[in-house]
């Protein structure tokens, strides 16, 4: 026999509504319709590398992180600030941050993250742009 869990016993994660959604367009219009290209490439992991430079005492690397193990979604980049290392090097506001170092940071407390990228000289950054969930109130700057 299965065993049966109460519903109300399920973790409830309440996600943002989804900003600005496209037009939904009927299938058998997508093949030719301008706005429909099917490209899925800028969904895919990738890898961004960070140096911090020698001597500064508190270097800004130029990106916000919110999230972490108690919001159950993981480590986002919340905000880049335009021309600094970050945004230069390709990280995006959306960003969901898989790893730092070969560190994986998807179920791992907001500080523990906040300590990796502090304390590292060059990070190595495994994200995938994924901005449907990131939304939250912690913001960490850095």
């Amino acid at each position: 026999m299965d065993s049966w869990i109460p519903y109300d016993d399920y973790p409830v994660v309440f996600l943002p509504a989804y900003e600005n959604p496209p037009a939904w367009i009927p299938p058998h219009e997508r093949v030719y319709h301008p706005e429909y290209n099917n490209e899925l490439t800028q969904f895919l992991p990738r890898i961004v590398t960070l140096k911090k430079p020698p001597g500064a005492q508190r270097p800004q690397l130029g990106f916000n992180i919110l999230g972490g193990k108690a919001s159950q979604l993981g480590i986002f980049i919340s905000n880049v600030i335009p021309d600094l290392d970050a945004h230069q090097a390709g990280l995006q506001e959306g960003d969901k941050v898989l790893a730092v170092n070969d560190v994986d940071l998807q179920d791992i407390e907001h500080s523990k993250a906040v300590e990796i990228l502090k304390t590292a000289r060059e990070i190595s950054m495994c994200v995938r742009f994924f901005p449907y969930n990131y939304r939250q109130k912690e913001r960490t700057v850095h």
